[in-house]
């Protein structure tokens, strides 16, 4: 696989590329009851279709409100009621673990070098959590969420915002690394260099814009850097 050229910062997405966002419902999965799998699928698939519809809407409410409404669907949706465990899936929501290469792949771009910052449509607190809860805060520049923009990614005003916070002005210079296929061609087709984690074998969307690099997983990221 062929180095991408003239790259000066990688920028990673968060939920599902950095942390397992199906680790809280494998941890209450007694809790929750025999559909704990399908709920975790359900509340992922609502939660990227609100901020979605709420950045067409013009109606923008943060990550954390997203999550909470998202969750509150899919639970409802499969009738489970337990007092108490929709605040206690949210609260592993802000403990979730990294990926078992996160870090040392993180510590192989930064010694190439290489400035690293996240890129997310979770709110300030949330990734603040994320991160320090899986020991990742020294391994960033910067983390960035959409809340400094009020609208969710895959606008273009999302990725733009990265290069101005990174003040790199050429959006090829970017490197940026997500396991999502839309966040990808988004990414892409605002112009960034896109290398796309396939952790869960999907196909690529019938989108513009195209990922320069499909990885299993984030420790083949280095050598493209």
């Amino acid at each position: 696989m062929e180095k991408l050229p003239g790259i000066r910062a990688c920028v990673f997405d968060a939920y599902g590329t950095l942390f397992d966002v199906q680790g809280p419902m494998r941890k209450l999965a007694p809790e929750i009851g025999p559909h704990a799998e399908d709920i975790s699928r359900l509340w992922r698939q609502k939660q990227l279709e609100y901020s979605w519809l709420r950045s067409l809407m013009g109606v923008h409410a943060d990550f954390w409100h997203v999550t909470g409404d998202a969750l509150d669907y899919a639970l409802d949706q499969f009738g489970v009621s337990e007092p108490g465990l929709r605040d206690e899936i949210m609260a592993l929501y802000l403990k979730l673990d990294a990926y078992e290469e996160v870090a040392d792949a993180l510590a192989a771009v930064k010694a190439r070098s290489k400035l690293t910052a996240i890129l997310s449509n979770g709110s300030p607190s949330m990734l603040d959590a994320a991160v320090r809860h899986a020991g990742l805060d020294k391994l960033f520049n910067m983390v960035l969420s959409v809340e400094d923009v009020g609208i969710y990614k895959p606008s273009r005003r999302v990725y733009r915002h990265a290069m101005q916070k990174l003040q790199i002005h050429e959006a090829a210079a970017i490197c940026f690394v997500t396991s999502n296929t839309w966040d990808a061609h988004g990414a892409a087709q605002f112009g960034l260099q896109v290398v796309r984690v396939d952790r869960f074998g999907w196909k690529d969307d019938r989108l513009p814009g195209k990922p320069a690099a499909l990885i299993p997983h984030l420790g083949k990221l280095a050598a493209l850097v």
